[in-house]
């Protein structure tokens, strides 16, 4: 569970201790990244000696952290206070660009005051 400034996102389909009171809808997070001719050029190289290209996974990781920034920013203005279902996507644009998408379902939860008790078997 994710917790940027009170704001909670889930791969979950629900908000563990607290109840769903209103579905928003779905809410999206998208960025498109390149690199320079120059980190392509790197990276190339490093593509035919083999192993992890690190320039294009710091990219990736970066953009999905982007990603998810702009969804919450998304899932706010539509009045959510959580999302669930959260999940990336992501596709080549022509050979320089990669889009990255955070998704999921924009929703209101509040504490559940119906949480069942601890059960001891003594």
């Amino acid at each position: 569970m994710a917790n940027k400034d009170d704001f909670v996102v889930v791969t979950t389909n629900y908000v563990p201790g607290q109840k769903i009171t209103t579905v928003i809808g779905p809410v999206f997070g998208i960025i498109v990244r390149s690199r320079g001719i120059g980190g392509n050029l790197v990276a190339g190289i490093r593509g035919m000696i083999g192993g992890e290209i690190d320039e294009y996974t710091q990219m990736l990781s970066e953009a999905r952290e982007h990603a998810i920034q702009r969804m919450i920013a998304d899932a706010k203005k539509a009045g959510a206070n959580a999302v669930v279902d959260m999940r990336f996507d992501s596709a080549d644009i022509g050979q320089v660009m990669t889009e990255v998408v955070a998704y999921g379902t924009g929703v209101v939860v509040q504490e559940d005051s119906n949480k069942a008790a601890p059960v001891s078997l003594r």
